[in-house]
């Protein structure tokens, strides 16, 4: 991992699988191609020079969508067609591909295309398949629609392009960046032709549009944008007319967007005579890998037909910015400050708690025991546990929580536990263990001082029988404590808090955890309970196994020797949701936390994370039942199968 310890080096995301696009809005100068060739000539070179590598531009933008029935005027045709030339030639230096909208008359008919270019040349021409023609859209008064063409291929220049619905553009030199193009309506119609170019392996769409703007639409266009991305599993750019257009009857807005597999990255300014442009960087790599993941996508046949035009995009323009346009997010199993937080709060709750409800209507057991610790993770089962027995109809006296005091708890946690358990009205027994484990240690032949992982474990298995043996005291069951995170990182002690017979907090990781304690203590049990949950938010995070120090204080965190957890989950998020490679997790996490962590240090805790995940599945193969409650889960039996005896180092993937 040392090569990722800098933090001066400018990362090139490119490398890493991210590509620039950008939806553009021009300016336009209505039926004057000439001006308009200038206008996306200028907007080009200026967003190519910011790292842009796929520009598209609205529908019809050589001449503006509404200059109605002059489009049957031949000189407004061949002057879009020369457009088109001197458009291509002006931008053949430029290391991008460029979608640009044009009326084109072919045999008779004329149709409302959109051209590809790149390196000065004309890849291909897609013609819209689906005309508005009702309220305020008449296009089938001038257009034909894809249906009706006779050719698959067309005279631009001297030359025969590639002409039809059937293209996708893949570039040779850029892993991953296949592109499909639809136009407006096409995105509209009930099978938008975008679902079969992401069969046939578009990783970016491309939508120029000239979608006019009344109430209530801008929203529905960002879900439209959003859902058709998700349900392609892949990046939309969507570049709409602007204000520009003529405002006869209607007003265009320009409301450009970029979305990424059901997520707006970003969304350019409105009701702009000046050209504007919404620009991100699409993760490539990711969208490869969640469709290699996602059954209902590969198990789709490709269509027949399809064509594939193959073009070189050159390298990236020298001296161009290498900032990610890209929002990454620090905490991404925390929902962001946008989000309803109580709505998000009672949804996992109510995961959990159901999951928990289900086993105890089906068992029925007399106590649902669980082990008060005083920390984060038991805390959140407690009160998971409260309200699932709510749900089951159950009196909260079912539930039984029990605090074993060792060698290393603090008067903060334990004093918590009571004061938890006392707040809420839930019972509290208290076992020491520091006798058993003693003996246990005389058995052994264990020296007491000698504070090692015997040490350790042998307290948290005797945790645990103490819960078991109680369990079956009452006939009840045991309720796990620990988390997802710590389940990534195998922090559990095998057969000791490892084991349970359902386990609540299986699907949570620990910056979630800490999340839900915060929203009960402010929200769900305020007036009780508010003090103390905030003090066990506020408190190191600990497995208490090591003796405490001669004045009682903490000696042992857990973040200080395996390393932050809002790392971990960082990383957890972006290798097994994201499939990412250890350098590209690094520089992810170096954008995330800039100014927070240095790169060397975070370079030392992804080591740590990687080998400790790669050597933990056997405890991961072994966990109980629980519940999925977010895009990640780690069970066997479910989302994560891996083998115990991997050899390999994810470190060096």
């Amino acid at each position: 991992m040392s090569e990722l310890a800098t933090e001066t080096d400018q990362v090139d995301w490119e490398a890493l699988g991210l590509l620039r696009v950008a939806a553009v809005t021009p300016e336009l100068t209505l039926g004057d191609v000439k001006a308009n060739v200038k206008h996306l000539e200028r907007a080009a070179k200026s967003l190519v020079a910011q790292g842009c590598r796929l520009l598209v531009f609205p529908e019809l933008c050589l001449t503006g969508y509404s200059c109605a029935d002059l489009f049957h005027q031949s000189a407004l045709q061949e002057a879009a067609l020369k457009g088109l030339g001197a458009l291509a030639l002006a931008t053949e230096d430029l290391p991008a591909v460029l979608v640009v909208g044009l009326p084109l008359a072919h045999e008779d008919r004329l149709y409302n295309v959109a051209a590809v270019l790149c390196a000065g040349k004309v890849l291909g021409v897609v013609p819209k398949s689906f005309l508005p023609n009702s309220e305020e859209f008449y296009e089938r008064r001038w257009f034909a629609p894809a249906v009706t063409l006779s050719a698959d291929s067309i005279q631009i220049g001297g030359l025969r392009v590639p002409f039809g619905t059937d293209l996708v553009f893949k570039a040779i030199d850029i892993p991953g960046f296949t592109l499909g193009v639809e136009i407006c309506e096409d995105l509209w119609s009930v099978t938008p032709p975008s679902g079969r170019l992401a069969l046939s392996g578009a990783t970016v769409l491309a939508n120029p549009s000239a979608s006019n703007e009344i109430l209530g639409k801008a929203p529905y266009r960002r879900q439209l944008v959003g859902q058709q991305s998700a349900r392609c599993l892949a990046a939309y750019v969507y570049a709409s007319a602007g204000a520009g257009e003529s405002s006869t009857d209607l007003v265009f807005s320009g409301h450009s967007l970029v979305a990424e597999n059901g997520v707006l990255m970003d969304e350019g300014e409105r009701f702009s005579f000046e050209t504007r442009a919404a620009v991100a960087d699409v993760d490539l790599p990711r969208l490869v890998h969640d469709r290699q993941r996602s059954a209902a996508f590969r198990d789709e046949p490709a269509p027949e037909g399809m064509r594939r035009v193959e073009f070189e995009m050159g390298e990236r323009m020298a001296g161009a910015p290498t900032q990610l346009r890209r929002y990454v997010a620090k905490h991404p199993f925390v929902p962001s400050q946008a989000a309803d937080r109580a709505a998000v709060c009672e949804e996992i709750f109510a995961i959990q708690a159901t999951g928990l409800a289900r086993r105890v209507r089906q068992v029925r057991p007399k106590k649902l025991v669980l082990g008060l610790s005083g920390g984060l993770d038991s805390t959140l089962a407690m009160l998971v546990a409260l309200n699932a027995l709510e749900r089951a109809g159950e009196e909260s006296s079912v539930l039984l929580t029990v605090t074993m005091p060792g060698f290393g708890t603090t008067e903060r946690t334990r004093g918590n536990a009571e004061k938890l358990a006392e707040a809420l009205g839930v019972e509290l027994d208290t076992v020491l263990i520091g006798p058993a484990v003693k003996q246990h240690f005389a058995d052994i032949g264990h020296p007491e001082n000698q504070h090692d992982v015997t040490f350790e474990n042998a307290q948290a298995r005797e945790r645990t029988q103490v819960l078991m043996d109680l369990a079956n005291r009452y006939g009840g069951l045991v309720i796990g404590t620990g988390d997802l995170s710590e389940s990534a990182l195998g922090w559990c002690t095998f057969n000791g808090d490892h084991m349970s017979m359902y386990h609540v907090n299986a699907g949570v990781p620990k910056t979630l955890v800490r999340y839900l304690i915060e929203w009960c203590a402010e929200e769900l049990h305020a007036e009780k309970a508010g003090a103390v949950l905030h003090d066990i938010c506020a408190t190191p995070i600990t497995p208490e196994l090591l003796p405490v120090g001669a004045g009682g204080e903490l000696e042992q965190k857990t973040e200080d020797t395996i390393g932050p957890y809002e790392l971990h989950d960082f990383f957890l998020y972006q290798l097994v949701r994201c499939g990412s490679s250890a350098k590209k997790i690094h520089a992810l996490a170096m954008h995330a936390f800039d100014g927070v962590y240095e790169a060397a240090l975070v370079a030392k805790w992804l080591d740590i994370f990687l080998k400790r995940f790669a050597t933990s599945q056997f405890k991961r193969s072994s966990m109980p039942d629980g519940p999925k409650v977010g895009t990640v889960a780690l069970s066997p039996r479910g989302d994560w199968r891996m083998p115990s005896d991997f050899a390999g180092k994810i470190a060096d993937w």
